[in-house]
């Protein structure tokens, strides 16, 4: 008999967003020029308002110019800038009053497609971090903005190789990692994070003039599309994982027409009983439907039967493999998730469904009975 493992606990501390250590080094050093001596710590406004006194690592100021260094702490989020040095170097601009600028040094992402809300060629600076930056340290500066004007460079040592572990590429933005945060606190294996790049996603293919996207729930889902839809942009490919309903909302928001899935049979089971989240902790796959489907395709009851008794979509599909009507269970599920997308999002896009196994294998194709097969 095989130990039971434990399942290991999630911690609950909260953490720091990279714009809010941003904008605590970039406070630091501005009162380095203003008092001559970067703090050893800085108490700094969060976009949520929240004061909040950050450490701070490195100091220096000499000749008009000053340098600090907050490492970011994620709290129990298992985030892969955790530990970064979020680095801000403070300039004066001589006789410029009340200017302000703010730049992306080494390992910040430098943007290079519409889509994002931020210039082409500009810095991976989102706007409420931007706000938030530029607030901080014009409170710190007092009255030297009076004469003089302040340039600001946020950097990241490493940001380079930490952006491999982002989807920063995919969005195109390049060579480093986005400096973000709506709020400035991370909350431990927050949702609302990647829920908002299934969005962004969606929203960079519309401004590249993409008409079709392709929505997978997963890492090896996606690579199975990839192969088999080589001719696509980078951009029409969007991990959404379990969040079908925003991904789907911003298809139509941006009007886009083709929607491909790419998917396995548990997640697509999910989509098919009309689950718009589908996350496994949430409701279970409906078994009624899965024997609904294994019956129009000829399943003999009692196998009918065991498939309605049984736990998962993936007992289905293996019950009708050894029935030889797996093709069959395939093509009645994809045709099932197209209806009902089609019942949800009436006339708005065309489906079509790609299923792999779990291994990444393909397994069926199919788009809906208007639309050819």
């Amino acid at each position: 008999m095989k130990p039971v493992r434990k399942k290991k606990k999630r911690g609950s501390r909260t953490g720091f967003t990279t714009g809010a250590c941003s904008a605590a080094a970039a406070r630091a050093a501005t009162l380095g020029l203003v008092n001559g001596e970067v703090p050893e710590e800085v108490e700094c406004v969060l976009p949520n308002e929240q004061q909040v006194r950050f450490a701070v690592s490195e100091r220096f100021c000499e000749d008009g110019h000053a340098h600090a260094v907050v490492i970011k702490d994620a709290g129990d989020d298992p985030d892969c800038t955790d530990k970064a040095p979020l680095t801000a170097d403070v300039r004066i601009l001589p006789g410029q009053g009340g200017e302000f600028r703010l730049l992306g040094g080494p390992g910040v992402g430098r943007v290079t497609m519409l889509g994002l809300g931020l210039e082409v060629g500009g810095p991976a600076i989102n706007p409420v971090p931007r706000r938030n930056i530029e607030r901080n340290v014009r409170e710190a500066a007092g009255s030297l903005l009076q004469r003089d004007g302040l340039e600001v460079t946020i950097s990241v040592p490493g940001g380079e190789q930490m952006a491999k572990r982002t989807l920063n590429p995919r969005l195109g933005i390049l060579d480093g990692i986005s400096i973000l945060g709506t709020s400035g606190i991370v909350h431990p294996y927050s949702t609302a994070a990647f829920r908002d790049s299934v969005i962004q996603g969606i929203q960079i293919a519309s401004a590249q003039g993409q008409n079709t996207v392709v929505l997978t729930t997963g890492g090896r889902t996606e690579k199975f599309v990839m192969r088999e839809l080589p001719n696509l942009a980078p951009a029409c490919f969007v991990q959404m994982g379990d969040f079908l309903k925003y991904a789907m909302d911003t298809v139509v928001a941006e009007g886009i027409r083709h929607v491909i899935i790419g998917g396995m049979v548990g997640k697509l089971s999910k989509i098919a009983q009309g689950e718009t989240i589908t996350h496994a902790n949430r409701n279970p796959v409906n078994t009624d439907l899965l024997a609904e489907l294994v019956e129009g395709i000829g399943a003999p009851p009692a196998v009918v039967e065991d498939v309605r008794g049984g736990q998962t979509a993936r007992y289905a599909a293996e019950r009708m493999q050894e029935q030889g009507l797996l093709d069959a269970f395939h093509r009645e599920l994809g045709l099932r998730v197209i209806d009902t997308l089609r019942r949800r999002y009436p006339g708005k896009f065309d489906v079509r469904v790609l299923i792999c196994d779990f291994e990444g294998n393909w397994q069926a194709d199919i788009r809906g009975e208007d639309d050819g097969d």
